[in-house]
């Protein structure tokens, strides 16, 4: 049976994920599905990176300004609206790409998610809190003695995935493994091509630190007051994302400009560092650097598009 044929851009913040995007839906037709946790909340635009009014008139975005900062929202809740806007454009014939830096998110919509048990706060707090006092190598060590099948997946240095790992064998005495063996991540609704942009390091921390000041440039600091304003409050999970919790730290008087801003970089290319090492660990990526191999890409995407029946 024939299924869509999703081509998917991904890659940390700053690495040119939007405008490559853009040029690719002009050149094949495509709609762009947004694959990012930041960009589905209304009113934050600037912080978020969000595509101007004018970039989605060049190509049309979905999954964009779809709930308020205020209402919650979920991997499970992405995948379901993915799948449908997906499932519509290729019902429509219209060309898809998916583009964004979740990686979560994109996990969700190409292969499912596995249902695991709710996890008591105060355990993930626990874990935080060794992994600062310790590190997170001491909680590897730990995560290869209780579940050696996971900590051979995970690098030692993905704390997010390694804590999720233990916090689930803390409250159930069970390790995340068996679960992911439950599930196998097995749903394969479409035929995809996943393409990951690189970059050298030096390059892209600086491409970064010019991204920051650019969105100080615009507005940034103001677009976080009017959402103040608005009444969405600073202990909102949005409102402590990346960005917003620098602006709302200078707001408050708890640090000053300069500190607000080094302190926003930092964390941004720490972020970014984060996003790699989950996408490092996808074997389905193909790795592509956009200012050499550019030619490469579009003969890939024209190739892939073309191809008969089903691949993934």
């Amino acid at each position: 049976m024939e299924r869509p044929k999703v081509v998917i851009i991904i890659g940390p913040t700053g690495v040119g994920k939007s405008r490559l995007a853009l040029e690719i839906g002009e050149e094949f037709g495509c709609e762009i599905v947004s694959a990012d946790s930041m960009q589905v909340y209304r009113y934050m635009d600037i912080g978020t990176g969000k595509p101007t009014l004018e970039e989605r008139q060049r190509v049309k975005h979905h999954l964009i300004d779809i709930v308020n900062p205020d209402q919650p929202f979920h991997a499970g809740l992405y995948r379901n609206l993915g799948r449908m806007v997906i499932e519509e454009l290729y019902k429509n014939r219209i060309p898809i790409l998916v583009v964004g830096g979740t990686g979560l998110y994109i996990k969700a919509l190409t292969q499912g998610l596995c249902s695991l048990p709710k996890i008591d706060h105060f355990i993930r707090e626990r874990l935080k809190e060794e992994a600062e006092r310790k590190g997170s190598d001491f909680l590897y060590k730990r995560l290869q003695n209780v579940d050696p099948e996971t900590a051979r997946r995970l690098h030692p240095h993905d704390l997010m995935r390694i804590i999720r790992a233990l916090e689930i064998y803390d409250s159930t005495g069970i390790p995340i493994s068996f679960f992911h063996g439950q599930h196998r991540f097995g749903e394969r609704p479409f035929d995809y091509l996943k393409i990951g942009l690189i970059m050298d390091r030096e390059r892209l921390y600086s491409r970064i630190d010019r991204r920051v000041d650019h969105m100080i440039e615009l507005g940034f600091l103001n677009e976080v007051k009017r959402l103040l304003d608005m009444g969405y409050g600073s202990g909102l999970k949005p409102m402590q994302s990346l960005g917003y919790k620098h602006m709302i730290k200078f707001l408050n008087k708890e640090v000053g400009w300069n500190e607000a801003l080094r302190e926003m970089k930092r964390d941004t290319r720490h972020y970014a560092k984060r996003q790699w090492i989950w996408f490092k660990a996808d074997p389905e990526i193909y790795w592509r650097d956009e200012s050499l191999d550019r030619k490469r890409i579009f003969q890939e995407i024209r190739s892939f598009l073309k191809e008969e029946g089903s691949q993934s």
